[in-house]
């Protein structure tokens, strides 16, 4: 009996390989990235932040506009930065900064439910972050964007601590054309150094935070009367570090 010999055709595996190549890939540039972002979150626990992103884009905005406007940013420890200009930036953008883990669902929830209604809109950011966009990203309302946002945010409460959160971020946000942090800020709008800020400097300063680039602390009759209202909150704002 002849033998019959039976022909096994292999399985293409062309694709399989393929597929398998991308998800390598992927898997490494995720493994890469926690690497990368780690390592940043822990040295910027121990050194200061000498630039963010954010410095860079106005600075070659301004350059493609024309204007010749000078960067100044003057790192100070949270020691000698105003408990008046600490307190005023809790009261006035995050109230519940030492109650939340760097997501305020609630306050989210709040902000949603505004700008449903249609009244002004709201981001319901806290200040870890809106820290955490300023050291490591870029601004913008993209999906991607907000995703890196979070990540960003559980690990700087994981290994900042608030403290250093609030001394960084005091250090690091826009207060001016130009004008990065809060020592910066108190030299270009009062002439003093940050840790000798009144309670209605304090004020005036973070009145200002939403929109910087508008307004001043001595401008207009709404910032005066945002000014007041912080000022108030400031005498029952708690540090609790």
């Amino acid at each position: 009996m002849a033998a019959i010999k039976a022909t096994i055709k292999p399985k293409s595996t062309g694709k399989k390989g393929f597929f398998s190549h991308i998800m390598r890939f992927f898997w490494k540039l995720i493994i890469w990235f926690n690497i990368i972002s780690l390592f940043f979150v822990v040295l910027y626990k121990f050194v200061p932040v000498p630039y963010t992103p954010l410095m860079v884009i106005r600075y070659f905005e301004n350059k493609s506009a024309g204007k010749n406007i000078e960067t100044k940013h003057h790192w100070v420890p949270i020691e000698d930065i105003s408990k008046n200009l600490q307190k005023a930036v809790i009261a006035s953008e995050d109230g519940r900064f030492f109650e939340h883990n760097g997501l305020d669902f609630s306050a989210m929830r709040k902000a949603a439910v505004g700008n449903f209604k249609g009244k002004k809109l709201k981001g319901g950011s806290t200040i870890t972050q809106q820290t955490a966009k300023n050291v490591f990203l870029w601004q913008g309302r993209s999906y991607f964007r907000k995703a890196l946002e979070a990540y960003y945010t559980v690990l700087i409460e994981l290994v900042w601590g608030k403290q250093r959160i609030l001394e960084v971020y005091l250090n690091s946000i826009e207060m001016g054309d130009g004008i990065y942090g809060a020592e910066a800020a108190t030299q270009h709008w009062y002439k003093r150094d940050c840790k000798s800020l009144t309670r209605m400097q304090a004020a005036g300063i973070a009145a200002i935070l939403p929109n910087p680039r508008r307004f001043s602390p001595n401008g207009s009759a709404y910032i005066s009367r945002k000014q007041s209202k912080i000022a108030r909150y400031i005498l029952m704002t708690k540090l609790k570090y």
